[in-house]
């Protein structure tokens, strides 16, 4: 069986900093725990072809496999940080599979 990486691709826009700032350590300590690592964090693209609105960030976090990307996405711990992900920020939230290793 051939194992896929995914990644988890946010494009962010903090709404409320200090409710962002507490999402952000929730959502990091539940992401660690289901074997997810950050690979691009509150970065500003560098767009090359179209735009990209300056107050946007971009966040990508990467996990072994779409299952235990999902199974983060579901869990209980991230549900804590969902919660305030809906005040604290505005974001696109897209899963894709990475290539075959």
């Amino acid at each position: 069986m051939t194992r896929m990486a995914a990644y988890v691709i946010s494009e962010v826009e903090i709404l409320n900093q200090a409710l962002a700032d507490e999402y952000r350590r929730l959502a990091e300590a539940s992401i660690h725990r289901y074997g997810g690592r950050y690979v691009v964090r509150g970065a500003q693209p560098d767009p090359v072809e179209g735009a990209w609105p300056p107050e946007r960030r971009l966040v990508i976090v990467e996990f072994p496999d779409m299952d235990r990307a999902k199974t983060w996405y579901d869990s209980p711990e991230y549900a804590e940080a969902l919660k305030m992900r809906q005040v604290a920020l505005d974001r696109r939230l897209l899963f894709a599979e990475g290539l075959p290793e």
